[in-house]
């Protein structure tokens, strides 16, 4: 094994990698967090980290002209695939990777969004390979979508406003346009500061965020920790004794 360091990329001073960070860290892995929207660099050399997670914020995928973070990130999505590094994006990270592989990011038409709890309807190909065997209903906050890339593999529909929820490249790279990280603290704490978007067509009252955490959140935690072992992120004493 190279690496115990997991890149983990956010977009507010606040932000925390939630349940994802929580597993990692359980794991064995150190954390390297970094917001490049804030002024972090991103790190060069990419052989130096297991994996790299990207997650969720407020912005669009489509700022790259008005926030110099948006951009820098696009172009080291494009370095990261480049080097092979298992890749996880999340809500807009997925939108960041879909538009580093040239793919399109829009609003809903009507102005509809996702906030809470949905099903998710995985494709012949992830039913196949037993890809939402754990879970397929998971926390949503956003009001826009990504276009599958050209190259990528549609790993899961939508049932509500926006059709595409998962896609893969490669056989690292996911692009989640759901909350895999969600905890409960986080639902209280975005329901604090967005509270006023619950209104829009496609949110969810509190109350029933939560009664999905109650039902879904651990079907979700097995989940993540099977696309962690899909994408060889093992627990690190146990490669390490393999290498022994």
């Amino acid at each position: 094994m190279s690496s115990d360091r997991f890149l983990i990329v956010v977009h507010q001073k606040t932000s925390t990698p939630g349940r994802v960070g929580q597993l990692l860290e359980e794991r064995g892995y150190r954390l390297d967090r970094r917001c490049p929207c804030i002024g972090d660099d991103l790190p060069e050399n990419l052989k130096d980290y297991a994996g790299i997670a990207v997650f969720g914020g407020p912005m669009s995928a489509n700022d790259c002209q008005r926030l110099d973070g948006i951009r820098y990130e696009i172009d080291f999505t494009k370095r990261a695939l480049d080097a092979d590094v298992p890749y996880l994006g999340l809500c807009l990270g997925a939108q960041i990777l879909s538009r580093a592989l040239g793919s399109t990011v829009s609003p809903h038409p009507e102005k509809h969004a996702e906030i809470g709890y949905t099903e998710v309807v995985p494709t012949e190909l992830a039913e196949r390979e037993g890809l939402f065997e754990h879970s397929t209903h998971f926390y949503q906050w956003h009001r826009e979508g990504f276009e599958v890339p050209a190259g990528a593999e549609l790993l899961a529909t939508g049932t509500n406003s926006f059709p595409n929820q998962a896609f893969r490249y490669g056989d690292k790279a996911y692009g989640l346009q759901f909350h895999p990280e969600i905890t409960i603290d986080m639902i209280h704490r975005w329901n604090m500061g967005g509270g006023h978007r619950l209104g829009v067509p496609g949110g969810q009252p509190k109350r029933a965020q939560i009664k999905g955490w109650e039902l879904f959140h651990d079907g979700v935690r097995k989940w993540t920790l099977s696309l962690f072992d899909r994408l060889g992120l093992h627990p690190v004493r146990a490669m390490q004794s393999a290498a022994e």
